[in-house]
């Protein structure tokens, strides 16, 4: 069995789209709109992807609590950098709870909790 995606239920989705493209690096692989009002979105190649799905008729806060997404980076202070650059605060961190792994703490728009890791 394989694990195909995580579904994230977003607001904006071409914020959501700039901040998973633009900040973590997934490609956009798919795009398609189902239903009137409702809009669906893949990221990421070759393994586990992000669906990003909009509804415009149901756009009632969805909950965040207790989702976190992780990804690794090369170069955490770049990624920081990168971040920062792109209008976005770290929540929280870096943290690096041994000598060989360092992490921080992003909200995405909608909430989400993202953790970028760099080991070394």
């Amino acid at each position: 069995m394989n694990f195909c995606w995580c579904t994230l239920h977003v607001g904006d989705m071409e914020a959501s789209l700039r901040f998973y493209e633009d900040i973590i690096g997934l490609k956009l692989t798919k795009r398609f709109s189902p239903t009137g009002g409702m809009e669906i979105a893949f990221l990421g190649e070759g393994g586990t992807q992000v669906e990003l799905i909009c509804n415009q008729k149901d756009l009632q806060k969805k909950s965040c609590d207790g989702i976190s997404l992780g990804f690794e980076t090369d170069s955490l202070d770049e990624t920081r950098d990168s971040i920062e650059r792109n209008g976005f605060k770290v929540h929280s961190g870096p943290f690096q709870p041994n000598p060989h792994t360092r992490f921080m703490f992003v909200l995405d728009p909608d909430g989400y909790t993202i953790q970028f890791m760099e080991n070394f």
